[in-house]
């Protein structure tokens, strides 16, 4: 079985009950919410103990923090963030958080 995370910021979520699982032929994804970018490392930690064999970090997150989780686990997983393309992607972006206040 292929075994992998989703890791993503939300405000006011806890990484215990506000989770997904998906499991189907042969693969589990699990996708896992943080109020905070820092408590994505304990998360990461957590899910490397469950048998997860990479992380992908939402595209929300600072780049910093794919080493920080390489370093937390040993290293022993690949770890990944989703980008997003081009100057107008990340302006948009902006703009979308920015209306949400």
């Amino acid at each position: 079985m292929v075994s992998w995370a989703f890791i993503f910021e939300a405000p006011e979520t806890n990484p215990e009950t506000d989770r997904f699982v998906i499991d189907r032929a042969g693969r589990r994804n699990t996708i896992v919410a943080v109020p905070e970018q820092h408590d994505a490392v304990q998360v990461a930690v957590d899910l490397v103990k469950d048998g997860v064999q990479f992380i992908e970090l939402c595209g929300g997150f600072e780049s910093v923090w794919v080493g920080k989780i390489i370093e937390a686990t040993g290293g022993t997983i690949p770890v990944g963030n989703v980008g997003f393309s081009g100057g107008a992607s990340v302006a948009r972006l902006v703009e979308i958080f920015a209306e949400e206040k």
